[in-house]
């Protein structure tokens, strides 16, 4: 949601999330100038993260990244993560900084 607020310049996003026993699965769409093909199957621009580094953080928790896009078209960006990485319980419970808030607060 962020790189279609930030660069595609759209009046409108779509959002859309599907769970079911075998995945989980975030889409986002816009309306806005897409992405240029050569960005899109290329090696990005120089010195920014982009698309490469979406695939990356995708394929590191065990998920699938796929981006539609044309020019003056908007662009759509789909991950699906199977159930057992999205699901899975974490082995420990984080604690949240807001944890320690309320005794902090009362004296």
């Amino acid at each position: 949601m962020r790189n279609a607020f930030r660069h595609a310049q759209g009046r409108h996003i779509e959002v859309e999330i599907r769970y079911d026993e075998r995945q989980l699965r975030l889409r986002v769409r816009d309306d806005g100038k897409g992405v240029d093909p050569k960005l899109l199957h290329g090696e990005g621009r120089p010195g920014h993260w982009g698309l490469n580094g979406m695939h990356e953080r995708a394929k590191l928790v065990g998920a699938h990244l796929s981006v539609w896009s044309e020019l003056d078209s908007g662009t759509e960006v789909e991950l699906s993560i199977p159930a057992s990485f999205a699901y899975a319980t974490s082995p420990a419970p984080r604690r949240s900084w807001l944890s320690g808030k309320g005794r902090e607060m009362k004296s």
